[in-house]
C-alpha cells in the first residue's frame, strides 16, 4: 500500500490499524466549497473568454497601465503586450488548476493533467468557430495548459502536506491513548 505521493506505508502506523464498527463520518463541507468556487471560477473564466468583444471590458487600456508600471519599476522593455498577454493567459488559468486539484479526489487528479489543457483548447476552438471578433491562438492553450498544470500541481503538494500532517495528528492521538 502508498500514501497519497506514492510513497509506502509504515507498517504498524494509524492507518494500518485494524477497523472496528463504522468509521466516522466525513465532512462534505469542504467538498462543496470546492465545487462552488470551482463552478463560479469556471464561470468567470468562461464570462472572460467568451464574451463577443474582449475591448467591452477595456483590458487595452488596463494592460497599457499595467505595462507603463512595470517598466517603471524595472521590467526591460522587451516584456510588452504579448508577453504580458501570455502570463495572464497563464495566471488566470492557476486557480483554475487548483481548485480541479481540490475538487478531484486522489485516485483520479491525474485526470486534471489532460481536463486543463482541452477545456483551453474548447474555449479556444469556440472563439475561433463562433466568434467573429475574437482571435484563436494555439499559444493561448499552451499558456493556460501551463497555468492550470501549475494550479494542479500546488493542489497536489498542499494535498499531500495536509494528508502527512494529518498521519502524524492520527499516529500522535493513537499513541497518547495508549500511555497511561
Amino acid at each position: 500500500m502508498t500514501d497519497l505521493i506514492g510513497a509506502p506505508r509504515v507498517p504498524g502506523s494509524a492507518h494500518e490499524a485494524p477497523r472496528q464498527g463504522a468509521g466516522p463520518a466525513k465532512s462534505g463541507v469542504r467538498s462543496w466549497i470546492t465545487f462552488i468556487l470551482l463552478v463560479c471560477y469556471t464561470g468567470f473564466v468562461l464570462f472572460v473568454t467568451l464574451i463577443p468583444r474582449l475591448s467591452d471590458l477595456k483590458t487595452d487600456a488596463l494592460a497599457e497601465r499595467l505595462l507603463g508600471v512595470l517598466h517603471r519599476v524595472g521590467v526591460p522593455a522587451w516584456f510588452g503586450y504579448d508577453k504580458l498577454e501570455f502570463t495572464m493567459n497563464v495566471a488566470m488559468f492557476v486557480p483554475l488548476g487548483f481548485l480541479v486539484g481540490l475538487a478531484l479526489s486522489r485516485r483520479w487528479i491525474w485526470l486534471g493533467v489532460f481536463l486543463l489543457p482541452a477545456f483551453s483548447a474548447s474555449i479556444e476552438w469556440a472563439q475561433g468557430a463562433l466568434l467573429d471578433e475574437r482571435v484563436s491562438d494555439i499559444r493561448d492553450v499552451v499558456a493556460n495548459g501551463v497555468g492550470g498544470w501549475i494550479g494542479l500541481l500546488v493542489a497536489v503538494i498542499i494535498r499531500a502536506i495536509v494528508w502527512s500532517r494529518d498521519q502524524k495528528v492520527i499516529e500522535r492521538a493513537m499513541w497518547d491513548a495508549r500511555v497511561p
